[in-house]
């Protein structure tokens, strides 16, 4: 058995029927067809010189943008193979889906509750902040608790706790085997939804602090409201560096009192985005983890694409 010292970080993401990993040797996704087989997609790792993908609070940027970029190709890929959907995007066209996803997220996460803070409290800037944060929190998680309901959601929700389950079996030094996955816990402190409830607290201080220190002109209440919302997201990279530092942290020091609390609230949280998946989903995940650390699979057979390197970031 290897030494728990010699274990690498493993990611992953859920998709469209399927697990999509991160390994050390490539990125893998791995999906389960109509006709009951699995499929999957793999994208070599070649090693990043880049020196900012090494900076703290940088990198954390950048793998942002990364994993957005990755995980909407990924999906287009899932969906395609899993009989839902027969489209192919450019990188340009998947460029302009994550911008349109990002200028919505502003709107209704930035824009509507600053602009409701603003309109019932015009002259109290603590009381702006309480209320747009409780607006905030209210829209995020309502908004992740109502898909929850929803048939299709309900399925990825199934399959992201796979994807947690059998990288806990691969943390643990167990045989890689739906059997020994299915008693992980499918919960994971390094979850990608508890980093966006993360990145919703740390706005949520950031921003508190930035109206303290950068006084807001006088003017109507909509030049407050845009003078707030520029401020914002000006503000959204140094949020998203500071989440990712934060999170990266306390995944890995989880016996500190901090690093527990931060922790805490985003595995509460994936009680509802993460459901309990059957062997069948975990064996797609193992699919997927297998490939991501570079070992065969006999149970499953690769689609190959034209475009099958990207550069590791760190």
């Amino acid at each position: 058995m290897k030494q728990k010292e010699n274990r690498v970080t493993v990611g992953g993401q859920a998709v469209v029927e399927g697990v999509m990993m991160r390994g050390p040797k490539a990125i893998a996704t791995a999906v389960r067809k109509q006709d009951g087989s699995i499929v999957y997609k793999k994208r070599i790792l070649t090693e990043n010189n880049n020196k900012w993908v090494k900076i703290p609070f940088i990198r954390g940027i950048i793998s942002l943008y990364d994993a957005m970029f990755i995980g909407t190709s990924e999906l287009i890929f899932a969906s395609n193979q899993a009989g839902l959907e027969e489209e192919e995007l450019s990188d340009k066209q998947i460029g302009f889906t994550i911008l349109t996803s990002v200028l919505v997220s502003i709107a209704v996460f930035m824009w509507l509750p600053s602009a409701v803070g603003g309109f019932l409290f015009p002259s109290n800037i603590v009381m702006q902040n309480l209320t747009e944060a409780i607006i905030k929190l209210l829209l995020f998680l309502g908004y992740i608790f109502g898909i929850s309901f929803l048939k299709d959601i309900k399925r990825v929700f199934e399959y992201h706790g796979a994807e947690h389950k059998s990288i806990m079996n691969y943390e643990l030094h167990k045989e890689l085997t739906p059997k020994n996955a299915k008693v992980c816990t499918r919960f994971h402190p390094r979850c990608g939804t508890s980093f966006l409830l993360l990145v919703m607290l740390v706005s949520i201080i950031v921003f508190s602090l930035v109206d303290f220190i950068l006084p807001m002109p006088k003017g109507n209440h909509l030049f407050m409201v845009l003078y707030k919302l520029i401020t914002r997201v000006l503000f959204v990279p140094f949020v998203a560096g500071i989440s990712y530092e934060f999170q990266r942290w306390s995944s890995f020091h989880l016996d500190n009192i901090f690093a527990k609390m931060i922790a805490i609230p985003g595995m509460w949280l994936q009680k509802i985005t993460t459901r309990e998946p059957d062997e069948s989903q975990l064996e797609v995940a193992i699919v997927a983890l297998k490939v991501s650390l570079g070992e065969e699979v006999n149970n499953a057979t690769e689609v190959f694409v034209e475009k099958n390197k990207i550069k590791i970031q760190e």
